[in-house]
C-alpha cells in the first residue's frame, strides 16, 4: 500500500510539473504568433439550433499553415470503446510542444470573437488539464467511427465544441470519406458534410451528434476546440471531466 502511494505521489508531482512547463510555453505562444485573421467576409451564422457551420472559414494560407502543423504531429493514441467508438486522438499536451501554429489559432483573438458573435455570448477558451480542450480526431482504419452522445458539460458556463476539417478524402460523393458527422438538434436527422476548412460551431450539451464508420483508404482529420461562457469547474465536474477523458487518453488525465 505504501509502495502504491508513494506512486501515485511521485506521478502526481512530476505531472504537476509538467503543467507548470506547459503553461509557459503556452504563454510564450500566444504572446508571439497569434494567428489573427480576418473573418469579417463570413456572414456570422444563425445559431438557432445550437449548431452553425462555415465552408472555407480560414484563408487559404492561413489554412495552409495548421495543415502543415498537422503533419509534424507523428502519431496519434488509439482507443476502443465498444459499442460506441473506435478512432485516433492527439491531446492538448502534445501541439504546444510540436505544433505550435494550433495553439496560437485556439487561442488567437480571431477565433475567440468569432465564435462569441455565433453564440451571441462572450466566451472563453478551456483550461490546459482538459485534454479535450485542444486535440485531434483521426478517422483512418476502417470502422473508426463514434456514436450517438452528447458532450458532457463539465463547467460552470455554456460548453461549446468547434470542429474545423484538415483534412477529408475517401470515395463518398464529392471525395470526401463516408465519415459523415450527423446531427440531431429537434425530431430530424441532419447531414453535416465536412470537406476540408470547414468549421462546424454546435452547444454538444444540447445537439445529440454521431460520426459514420469510415470505409478502407479513407482518411478524416478533425480540429477539435473547446470554449465555455465560464471555464471554472466544481470540484465534482472536474472529477467526472476526469473520468470521461480517460476514454480517449488513457489514465493520465487522472492525474490533472
Amino acid at each position: 500500500m505504501g509502495a502504491l502511494a508513494g506512486g501515485w505521489i511521485y506521478v502526481r508531482t512530476k505531472r504537476t510539473k509538467l503543467y507548470v512547463e506547459l503553461a509557459g510555453r503556452v504563454e510564450e505562444i500566444t504572446s508571439g504568433d497569434r494567428f489573427e485573421f480576418s473573418w469579417a467576409v463570413h456572414a456570422v451564422p444563425r445559431f438557432g439550433d445550437r449548431i452553425a457551420v462555415v465552408s472555407n472559414f480560414l484563408p487559404e494560407q492561413r489554412f495552409a499553415v495548421l495543415r502543415a502543423a498537422i503533419h509534424q504531429i507523428l502519431g496519434c493514441e488509439r482507443s476502443f470503446v465498444p459499442m460506441h467508438k473506435k478512432g485516433g486522438t492527439i491531446a492538448y499536451e502534445t501541439p504546444i510542444t510540436t505544433a505550435p501554429a494550433i495553439v496560437a489559432f485556439y487561442h488567437s483573438a480571431s477565433l475567440t470573437e468569432f465564435i462569441s458573435c455565433v453564440v451571441g455570448a462572450r466566451v472563453y477558451p478551456t483550461p490546459l488539464n482538459d485534454q479535450s480542450s485542444l486535440s485531434m480526431l483521426f478517422y483512418d482504419r476502417p470502422g473508426d467511427h463514434i456514436g450517438w452522445h452528447f458532450d458532457r458539460n463539465f463547467y460552470c458556463g455554456r460548453h461549446f465544441t468547434l470542429l474545423l476539417a484538415m483534412l477529408n478524402e475517401g470515395h463518398s460523393d464529392g471525395g470526401l470519406s463516408h465519415a459523415i458527422l450527423k446531427t440531431q438538434a429537434g425530431p430530424h436527422e441532419v447531414d453535416v458534410r465536412t470537406p476540408a476548412n470547414t468549421l462546424v460551431i454546435f452547444e454538444g450539451a444540447e445537439v445529440r451528434h454521431r460520426v459514420t464508420p469510415i470505409l478502407d483508404d479513407e482518411r478524416r482529420i478533425m480540429l477539435s476546440m473547446t470554449f465555455c461562457t465560464d471555464p471554472r469547474a466544481h470540484r465534482w465536474q472536474g472529477a467526472s471531466r476526469r473520468v470521461k477523458d480517460m476514454a480517449f487518453f488513457g489514465i493520465r488525465p487522472l492525474w490533472t
